[in-house]
């Protein structure tokens, strides 16, 4: 009997390890060349893809299991604007607050077991980016895009995203 019950928890723990592995997140970024606003150097700007790309992986680690999120970012405008005067090895953006808030466009599909339960088009912005707290170290990168992403995704699929704590 022990036997059949330890059988049937370690089927029931596969079975459970299995489903959550289902869940996690896609990311593709169509035509970054053509971004509204990403860095000039090619390393630069794949650096920018790639730290994108892991704060969605992120963000959808805590979705349910066997759900799966896809995002296409069609567009992405950084916060604040390169100083293409002061290039000298690595660019340098400039914040001021005015019209160089960050914005993003973005695709998505959301499933469940491979079945869409969700999908939609994103407009993403955050005009008040330097007038609100921001819960990421200052020394984050994209810590203003990664902030505008958090709102949105808490408020498209209702999950509160948990912020790292200040020291």
């Amino acid at each position: 009997m022990q036997k059949q019950t330890t059988r049937v928890l370690v089927a029931g723990l596969a079975l459970l390890a299995s489903s959550a592995a289902w869940a996690g997140t896609e990311v593709h970024f169509s035509k970054p060349d053509q971004y509204t606003d990403v860095p000039f150097n090619p390393q630069e700007r794949e650096d920018v893809l790639k730290e994108l790309s892991r704060h969605f992986e992120k963000l959808g680690a805590s979705l349910p299991p066997g759900q799966t999120l896809k995002i296409d970012v069609t567009d992405v405008d950084l916060a604040g604007r390169e100083n293409p005067s002061v290039r000298a090895g690595q660019d340098i953006r400039v914040l001021n607050g005015g019209v160089d808030w960050p914005r993003m466009r973005l695709h998505y599909v959301l499933e469940q077991d491979g079945k869409v339960i969700r999908s939609g088009d994103a407009a993403l912005s955050d005009m008040s980016y330097l007038n609100r707290i921001n819960h990421y170290f200052s020394n984050e990168k994209l810590r203003y895009e990664k902030l505008m992403i958090d709102d949105w995704y808490a408020d498209t699929f209702g999950i509160k995203v948990k912020r790292q704590a200040r020291k």
